[in-house]
């Protein structure tokens, strides 16, 4: 009982926290959204609709959708690969290391990296064109949206191998002895029984991707400099006024993404849910 005070300190401090540097800001970009000098407007709100700010929408969504994908699909089979019974004891913790440092990894230094790497005058680029395979000639583009794909999966894929690890550790031997008792196949387990109990995890770690895609800056627009037009590029421009001197767009266009991040949270919550199901209990 006498803690009971303490407690109720740290979480009315955590509150407060919350209070401040998120409610707050949130509701002041909302006000700032629909407010002008003369009072209460829906122009900034409608200004969404123009096809500049549908084309940014547009180009983070999928840029999200994708990188996501490609770190779900790429992180779970490193994990799986990683977790196998055969597998050496030292590359868990190899592999793990790694992506603890890779999914941190981003901003100005990846952007520069990639440049150096696979950009148009990169190390990979000219040692794989003087071996006549010239990527740009093929179509491929550094600075583009499947060029930002890939600079995105360095730090998505890690990501996913830290999330989807203790889903893979939390199921029980005992299942896959089971279906082998039964008479399925590695496959038909995988199928029937693996894959439906990691999909909760496989969905969650889906949409955590997707809002750490959604939501960076710092990598696109060190690596295109704006050029590609995404919701986060488009608010720095407005803000910066390099496009329009009007903070009530770039308010606006905050207030979008808050939406589409608070749907992405409440996704993640409920999936979250479902995979604690399958959790094995010490």
């Amino acid at each position: 009982m006498r803690q009971a005070p303490i407690g109720w300190l740290f979480i009315g401090a955590f509150l407060l926290v919350c209070a401040v540097f998120l409610i707050a800001p949130t509701a002041m970009l909302a006000v700032q959204a629909i407010t002008d000098d003369d009072g209460l407007t829906l122009e900034y709100v409608r200004e969404l609709a123009s096809y500049r700010y549908v084309t940014a929408f547009e180009h983070s969504l999928y840029l999200s959708v994708l990188s996501a994908t490609v770190g779900v699909v790429a992180g779970g089979l490193i994990a799986f690969a990683v977790l196998k019974e055969d597998a050496p004891r030292w590359l868990r913790s190899v592999v793990t290391s790694f992506a603890a440092v890779a999914a941190n990894f981003a901003g100005v230094p990846l952007a520069f990296s990639f440049i150096a790497t696979v950009g148009s005058l990169g190390l990979l680029t000219s040692l794989l064109k003087n071996a006549g395979i010239d990527l740009y000639g093929m179509g491929f583009s550094l600075f583009s949206i499947p060029g930002l794909t890939l600079v995105y999966s360095y730090f998505q894929i890690p990501l996913m191998v830290i999330i989807i690890i203790p889903a893979f550790e939390a199921m029980r031997p005992s299942w896959r002895e089971a279906a082998e008792n039964l008479g399925a196949s590695n496959l038909q387990y995988w199928r029937m029984v693996g894959l439906p109990v990691l999909a909760p995890s496989l969905l969650a770690g889906w949409i955590l991707l997707f809002g750490s895609a959604f939501s960076a800056y710092a990598t696109a627009y060190a690596l295109t400099s704006g050029n590609i037009s995404l919701v986060t590029t488009e608010i720095s421009a407005v803000l910066s006024g390099n496009i329009s001197s009007e903070p009530q767009v770039g308010a606006a266009l905050s207030v979008g993404m808050i939406v589409v991040m608070v749907l992405v949270l409440a996704l993640s919550q409920f999936l979250s849910k479902r995979a604690a199901r399958w959790a094995v209990k010490s």
